[in-house]
């Protein structure tokens, strides 16, 4: 893990996360949502409110991308910005490495549409738009596609699961199964064929438990 950046939707947006990532010489890069209300609302209104002001007086870096394709135009743009700049921010000395927070504006042009979408985050890393904004873009590189497989293997996007923690822990277990499934390599079928071949075959279901084990390596 060492000298990697780790990033992370909201649910694993946490100080001990956070904690043994840096303790394994690595950075992270974690989205802020509601799940933090506080410090979540503290950088929305920082942004908002500097964003108003043309980032006058901030040490801002900023980066802009243009991306076509799937019928549509995205025009993203990324802001970072040290949290030096900023008030305290709420339990700031719990959250291990932190550097730098970030937004992202993203504006998607449809066919029949357009989309506003504005995401923040914070990080380890030094204030980079241009290098926490690929970092972000490779993840949901690899996020959609995941999210593809898992709703034409596990039909994610048709579960009714709503309570409590259900849904986390629902999806959690999915992409669980998901790696167990392609580590398995004796089996050259699809994604779904394993998964029904494992429903229904006891002795292939062992195959992809032992696959899912193999050269395992924790987090620390």
């Amino acid at each position: 893990m060492s000298g990697c950046i780790i990033t992370i939707d909201a649910m694993g947006t946490q100080k001990s996360i956070a904690e043994q990532i840096i303790a394994g010489n690595a950075d992270y890069i974690l989205s802020l949502k509601d799940n933090h209300p506080t410090l979540h609302q503290q950088v929305k209104n920082w942004f908002e409110m500097a964003q108003s002001l043309n980032f006058k007086d901030v040490d801002v870096s900023i980066s802009q991308r243009v991306e076509k394709g799937h019928h549509r135009i995205e025009n993203r743009t990324v802001y970072t910005v040290p949290v030096s700049q900023l008030p305290a921010l709420h339990e700031q000395n719990q959250w291990a490495g932190l550097t730098t927070v970030v937004m992202v504006v993203r504006k998607i042009q449809h066919w029949n549409k357009t989309t506003h979408e504005v995401q923040f985050y914070i990080t380890s890393l030094d204030s980079d738009a241009n290098k926490i904004g690929s970092a972000i873009r490779q993840h949901w590189g690899i996020e959609n596609s995941v999210h593809w497989t898992l709703d034409v293997t596990f039909h994610e996007d048709e579960s009714r699961i709503r309570s409590m923690h259900s849904p986390q822990n629902f999806a959690l277990l999915r992409r669980i199964a998901l790696n167990a499934l392609d580590r398995e390599t004796t089996f050259r079928r699809s994604i779904r064929q394993k998964s029904r071949r494992a429903a229904m075959n006891d002795q292939y279901m062992v195959s992809v438990l032992a696959a899912s084990i193999a050269n395992y390596s924790p987090l620390l």
